[in-house]
């Protein structure tokens, strides 16, 4: 299925294969963009849309496993390798290394078109669960710098009166600052705050006053 906002990845140093594996994917309306080294594509700007990437295993300088290594960084684009030879020992690497599929040339076309479409359906999880990460810690930021001390004391289950014993506050400023912790947090409920303080890993610095 086409979109707009995918994009298909191919690094190969064969100018054959780059041309055959380009036209199949833009014949199954992939859009594409080709490179002939990893060096290439690494040192190119790559554009904010769901993406995978189709990686020769052997190239000249930078082989596959090393570029797989350096795009392993943006972990929202899956790897599906391609190479001439069964190499088991570096199939398994790849594996280990987050790789969508290890595929032999020459390369079946329909099995080609599964992987890529199984590779981009990952990438959109991948995408979403990475701009729902900036979203969260854009709104952790938009806190005050008090907020941000209240917020996970607040999520580790402290009552009001709690926490404001323990940073030496009335609990009705407490009381205050979670409504606004509440509001800017977007949090629709008390376990709402506690999930997004538990992915926010926020660590609670100050001696817990556990008393009444």
């Amino acid at each position: 299925m086409e979109s707009a906002n995918e994009l298909v990845y191919v690094v190969d140093d064969d100018r054959r294969v780059r041309e055959a594996l380009s036209t199949l994917l833009r014949a199954n309306g992939r859009d594409v963009q080709a490179f002939d080294s990893g060096g290439e594509f690494l040192d190119t700007r790559r554009r904010n849309v769901v993406a995978c990437l189709i990686l020769d295993m052997s190239m000249p300088g930078m082989n596959g496993l090393e570029v797989q290594k350096l795009v392993s960084t943006d972990s929202r684009i899956p790897v599906i390798f391609i190479t001439g030879r069964g190499d088991v020992s570096s199939a398994v690497l790849a594996m280990k290394g987050g790789a969508v599929d290890f595929l032999t040339k020459p390369v079946d076309e329909d099995e080609l078109m599964r992987t890529v479409d199984a590779a981009l359906a990952r990438a959109h999880v991948l995408h979403k669960e990475a701009e729902d990460a900036a979203s969260l810690q854009a709104r952790y930021q938009s806190l005050t710098p008090r907020e941000q001390e209240l917020m996970p004391l607040l999520a580790s289950g402290l009552l009001n009166k709690q926490v404001a014993a323990n940073l030496g506050i009335t609990e009705y400023t407490v009381q205050i600052h979670r409504g606004h912790i509440m509001k800017k947090m977007q949090a629709d409920s008390f376990a709402t705050l506690v999930r997004q303080a538990s992915k926010l890993q926020l660590q609670t610095s100050s001696t817990i006053t556990s008393e009444a």
